[in-house]
C-alpha cells in the first residue's frame, strides 16, 4: 500500500486539516498518517483559537514519521507560524520528501485567520520552494503573486508567476464568484482547464484541505500531476454531490461517500 503524510492543523468538526486529510486519504486507497501542527478550536461557524505545538516537538514528529513509514507523498496544509514553517522546509529538504503538495492555507472557509503574518514572509521563502505543486485560491494566489484577479486571464498570469518564482506547478482554484467550479494548471510553462460540474451545495467546509490531500494521494500511488488533478476533483464532486448537511454554518462534505462494505452498513 502506498503511504501519504498529511502536516496541517486540526479540526475538531473533522470537516478540514488532520481530520479531512485522512478521510479524503483513506478514500483515495493509500495509508493515511498526520503530522500536527496545530490545535485549532473552530466549527463549521468561526476559528476560537490555535494553539501551535512547539518547533521541537514538530520536527520530532517529523522524524519518527521518515525514519520509519517513508510517505510516497506529502500534503501541508496549515502551518501557522514562521518557526514551524522553517522546521517543516528543514525536514523536507533533508529528508528529500517526493511528491510535495503544499496548499498555502492562510484563511479558512468560516473567514477565520489561520496564520500570522510574519508567517507568510516565510512561508514565501522557505516553504513553496519545496512544493512541487501548490494550490492556492484566488485570494492566496493574489498574495503570491501580486495581482489582482477578477478574469481568467489574470488566473492564468498569476499561476504563470508563482509557478516560475517557486519552480512547482500551481493549480490556481476557481471560487470566490470566479470559475467556481474551473480550476486552472500551470506547470512547465503550458496551462490546462480542469472544468468542474457545479454542485447547489453551501457545504464547502475544507474543500481546500481535501482537494490537495486526494492529489497528493494520486501522486502517492504513481499518476502524474493531471491525472492527479483530475481524479482529485472527481472525488471532491462526489463528496459535495452526496450532499452531506451538517452544522450551523459551511458544513464538511461527506468524505467517505464512495466507500462501501459491510462495515459501512
Amino acid at each position: 500500500m502506498k503511504t501519504a503524510l498529511t502536516i496541517a492543523g486540526s479540526d475538531p468538526t473533522g470537516g478540514a486539516g488532520i481530520q479531512a486529510d485522512i478521510k479524503t486519504m483513506l478514500a483515495n486507497g493509500v495509508y493515511a498518517m498526520s503530522v500536527v501542527t496545530a490545535l485549532v478550536a473552530e466549527n463549521t461557524t468561526r476559528v476560537t483559537r490555535i494553539m501551535e505545538v512547539s518547533p521541537e516537538f514538530l520536527g520530532e514528529q517529523l522524524d519518527d514519521v521518515f525514519t520509519d513509514i517513508r510517505p510516497d507523498a506529502v500534503k501541508v496544509g496549515m502551518v501557522p507560524a514562521g518557526p514551524l514553517i522553517a522546521v517543516v522546509a528543514e525536514r523536507l529538504e533533508y529528508y528529500q520528501a517526493e511528491n510535495v503538495v503544499v496548499d498555502p492555507v492562510m484563511v479558512a472557509t468560516s473567514g477565520g485567520k489561520l496564520i500570522n503574518d510574519e508567517a507568510v514572509g516565510m512561508l514565501k521563502e522557505r516553504l513553496l520552494p519545496a512544493a512541487g505543486i501548490l494550490t492556492p485560491n484566488i485570494p492566496e494566489a493574489e498574495v503570491l503573486s501580486g495581482l489582482s484577479i477578477r478574469t481568467e486571464e489574470d488566473m492564468i498570469e498569476a499561476a504563470r508567476r508563482i509557478s516560475e518564482q517557486y519552480s512547482c506547478a500551481v493549480l490556481c482554484k476557481g471560487g470566490h464568484n470566479l470559475n467556481d467550479a474551473n480550476d486552472l494548471l500551470y506547470r512547465e510553462g503550458e496551462y490546462r482547464w480542469f472544468c468542474g460540474k457545479w454542485i447547489d451545495n453551501p457545504n464547502t467546509h475544507g474543500t481546500g484541505c481535501t482537494l490537495s490531500s486526494a492529489i497528493a494521494s494520486n501522486l502517492a500511488k504513481g499518476y502524474d500531476p493531471d491525472t492527479s488533478v483530475k481524479r482529485a476533483k472527481d472525488y471532491i464532486s462526489g463528496a459535495l454531490g452526496a450532499m452531506l448537511d451538517l452544522g450551523k454554518g459551511r458544513g464538511p462534505m461527506d468524505h467517505g461517500f464512495c466507500l462501501s462494505g459491510e462495515f459501512k452498513r
